[in-house]
């Protein structure tokens, strides 16, 4: 592929990149989404079948009322009243918790035990809600997406070298492009949480005694700049000054 064809190929990806994207008022920035919410929504009930097939959940009522009724206050709180919510309660040691874009919430029976109250379950929740609000999935997709087309441009240019600079080319894309935008996609839910949060009538500070409980039991963790999410200092600090610019 000679350079005509990288002009070619570059005008093209640039007539894609604007006629994708959007403005997000929510979030106050430009969104770079390719994926329609449909496909989405079906993948994620696919993905919420197999887990409920593959994974081991938990019946017990009061638990599961628990999360319901937590959620539910997020979910009106965050405006997403126009889908039917689904909840359930995964047995497994890992403290982790999951909001999908088509309705469905899962918990795990580790995270309901660590959080210390329902502000702090809300804190989790709302975090992940915010995710969904703020369309963050389809935005991660587009993002792949792209710089796979790109990569796969140039290698195609550049011939056999190309390829064997391809990893290379791989690892530049991710820690260059596409891991800090999940990082600033985990800010962003943070601080969207927080308002559902206080919307809700559950306690924004509980969101900050979340993240120090988390940080105290996590066994270890990548350097910021080698993932996906904020260090727990930056994501406390960021927290504490989004709430106190709030006067909450």
């Amino acid at each position: 592929m000679k350079r005509p064809v990288l002009i070619t190929l570059t005008a093209a990806l640039a007539a894609t990149a604007l006629s994708a994207c959007a403005y997000n008022d929510t979030l106050g920035r430009n969104q770079f989404v390719l994926v329609d919410d449909s496909a989405l929504i079906q993948q994620s009930d696919a993905a919420w079948a197999e887990a409920l097939r593959t994974q081991r959940t938990s019946n017990d009522a009061a638990s599961l009322n628990r999360i319901r009724t937590v959620g539910g206050r997020i979910v009106n709180a965050a405006g997403l009243t126009d889908r039917r919510w689904e909840y359930a309660l995964f047995v497994s040691d890992a403290p982790n918790a999951f909001v999908l874009p088509s309705g469905k919430i899962g918990v795990t029976t580790s995270l309901l035990a660590l959080v210390r109250n329902d502000d702090q379950l809300a804190a989790v929740l709302g975090h992940e809600v915010g995710h969904v609000v703020a369309r963050h999935a389809a935005e991660r997709y587009s993002t792949n997406a792209a710089a796979g087309l790109v990569l796969s441009g140039v290698q195609g240019a550049a011939g056999d070298y190309g390829q064997a600079a391809g990893a290379i080319g791989g690892l530049g894309a991710q820690l260059g492009v596409l891991l800090p935008f999940s990082r600033r996609d985990e800010l962003e839910a943070d601080r969207l949480g927080v308002d559902y949060m206080h919307a809700a009538g559950y306690r924004p500070a509980e969101s900050i005694a979340l993240w120090r409980l988390m940080a105290q039991q996590r066994q270890g963790s990548n350097p910021e700049f080698a993932s996906t999410h904020p260090s727990d200092s930056t994501r406390i600090a960021q927290l504490e000054q989004y709430i106190a610019s709030r006067g909450w």
